[in-house]
């Protein structure tokens, strides 16, 4: 795959991934009562934060991987 093409594909899954409705089954249950729409909106977007953050730090360790491997082989 060209760079310019997997490059826009990471910031398109980055920006996008902004709208998913990530909730866990307690949260939504207990948010799904609550009259606070801030507060429900809030712990949604940490679910997504939290869940973004593993992915990232997996892409850079292995981007760095990827890096040192290849300058070995050339």
């Amino acid at each position: 795959m060209p760079k310019k093409l997997v490059a826009i594909l990471v910031v398109c899954v980055l920006f996008l991934s902004s709208g998913i409705n990530a909730q866990c089954a307690m949260c939504r249950a207990v948010l799904a009562n609550s009259e606070n729409q801030k507060q429900a909106e809030a712990v949604n977007d940490g679910i997504v934060y939290l869940m973004v953050i593993p992915y990232l730090l997996v892409g850079v360790v292995g981007y760095f991987i990827y890096r040192s491997r290849r300058k070995v082989k050339g």
